[in-house]
């Protein structure tokens, strides 16, 4: 299998890049809407938690900006990338090719679209005096178990969209209830103790808390953090890659 994605990389590349340039085709913005889209959400959480419902958190404009903009991705490939299978019928239904293609090259052009974002994460770090340190080199490790968490998520519910098609619906409201969920608009300090295992449990809370760790506490993250963060990922593409490889057989019967 890993073999014959081998060979259509190229084909992933190409897919990629119509997901990116598509994504903003015909928008007098373009690829500037990767920075205003983080930018708006960012003002809006701000003023909510800062005027309407002031918190602690200090420098929390912050403390947000660096959760919010990874899971902005994670959230685009719950509710996006579900039907990218089934959004490519015609394609499925004329060509050969390894369906697993599809959903790689959606998360690919999402993860582009996020290290774009970081630019503004970084302007607003420095803009706003805060700064940041040489920690930051840790990303690469976090991003990259990022992608791998977000493409099984992705392979596990674009096969069973085919299939069942309110699967669309559920999962916008499961984005809602998992952003919630997750410490984003608040730190994992302020959750209850008997309550942070069950929070640990969601690998996208060992993902934002990298992050946090990195750009907002400008420290490295926690060595356990990190590892188990990469299991549990690991776990979830794997189930992801059986479920996609189950379902794939009657795709085009189905579409």
């Amino acid at each position: 299998m890993f073999k014959e994605i081998y060979d259509y990389r190229t084909m992933i590349v190409s897919l990629t890049k119509r997901d990116l340039i598509g994504r903003y085709k015909r928008s007098v913005l373009g690829f500037l809407w990767s920075f205003i889209d983080p930018l708006i959400q960012l003002a809006v959480y701000t003023f909510l938690f800062k005027i309407i419902l002031p918190t602690n958190i200090p420098f929390f404009h912050i403390c947000l900006f660096v959760a919010l903009v990874p899971w902005l991705m994670i959230s685009s490939c719950l509710t996006g990338g579900c039907m990218c299978v089934a959004g490519q019928q015609d394609m499925i239904k004329k060509i050969y090719f390894p369906r697993e293609v599809l959903p790689i090259a959606f998360v690919s052009a999402q993860f582009i679209n996020m290290l774009l974002s970081f630019i503004i994460v970084f302007v607003v770090l420095g803009a706003s005096g805060y700064g940041f340190c040489g920690k930051a080199l840790l990303l690469f490790p976090v991003v990259i178990i990022e992608y791998i968490l977000a493409l099984g998520m992705t392979l596990f519910f674009s096969a069973v969209t085919v299939y069942f098609r309110d699967m669309q619906q559920i999962l916008g409201a499961l984005s809602l209830i998992l952003m919630y969920a997750s410490p984003i608009i608040y730190t994992l300090e302020l959750v209850p103790e008997k309550y942070r295992p069950f929070y640990m449990i969601n690998p996208i809370t060992r993902v934002i808390v990298a992050y946090r760790d990195i750009f907002y506490y400008k420290q490295v993250p926690e060595f356990s953090n990190i590892i188990l963060g990469l299991l549990e990922s690991i776990i979830v593409l794997i189930i992801g890659l059986v479920v996609f490889r189950k379902l794939n057989k009657h795709f085009a019967e189905e579409l």
